[in-house]
């Protein structure tokens, strides 16, 4: 069986404890607040009061083998670098760490963070295009800039065969199934399938993609990234060295 470890517990690392809990207690949990310790010792193998900034916290205190780690230090983003990076370093292959920017989730990918994931961020990712078009009704993104995504078949591709709408070559998308508005089931079809007026399709493809075919309109701003991750560094950087320096 599989191995966890909870850096910290904000409300993502207890939102998954409690879920990991109730199939394994193969668990270690530290965080520095003895009320959270306390709140969930019954629930894992071990728990500890640690400060994960002390250099040998985790050293100490963590099995050999460790397969997934979970880190949420809420906004103490010089904690989660340096927690990540000695997960690392210690051979956890699994390092999915809580972040609040797409900046600090950069960072937290170079040291080793082999997933980033902000809660809200992540909501908003699903929630945002549903109210942008009166034609997308689910919407998930799959990885990288890929997504899936429920739509209303646009009036232009009404009566037309897939094979005829060549959807995949002049749109960007696959058709994966269909349902009918009154079915709450999808079907797989075939290239000779005629779309009906009010099907809903279930297609895969870009986002960009995607969004144009339901007609959401997209503006994507990556100015300021890289001197918004210099600057993280420097601060993080800058604040061990001062510690260092104290007497």
């Amino acid at each position: 069986m599989r191995n966890y470890a909870f850096i910290g517990l904000g409300s993502l690392g207890m939102s998954i404890l409690e879920r990991v809990a109730e199939t394994t207690d193969r668990i270690v949990v530290i965080d520095k607040d003895p009320i959270l310790i306390d709140r969930v010792k019954d629930l894992v193998r071990s728990a500890f009061v640690a400060d994960v900034l002390d250099s040998e916290a985790l050293e100490r205190i963590l099995p050999e083998e460790v397969d997934v780690a979970i880190v949420d230090l809420a906004s103490n983003i010089e904690a989660a670098l340096l927690a990540t990076h000695r997960l690392r370093k210690l051979g956890v292959k699994e390092i999915i760490v809580k972040s609040e920017s797409d900046e600090r989730s950069e960072v937290l990918k170079l040291v080793g963070a082999t997933r980033v994931v902000n809660s809200d961020r992540e909501a908003a990712a699903r929630i945002t295009p549903l109210i942008l078009s009166s034609s997308l009704y689910n919407f998930m993104p799959i990885g990288g800039d890929l997504v899936m995504a429920e739509v209303l078949t646009p009036a232009a591709y009404v009566g037309k065969t897939l094979l005829e709408s060549e959807l995949r070559r002049h749109r960007g998308v696959n058709v994966v199934a269909v349902r009918a508005e009154n079915s709450e089931v999808f079907k797989n079809i075939d290239r000779d399938y005629k779309l009906l007026d009010y099907d809903h399709l279930l297609v895969a493809g870009k986002e960009d993609d995607v969004f144009a075919f339901s007609d959401v309109m997209t503006r994507t701003e990556k100015s300021g990234k890289q001197r918004t991750i210099t600057t993280i560094f420097k601060t993080l950087f800058k604040s061990v060295k001062k510690r260092k320096e104290l007497p």
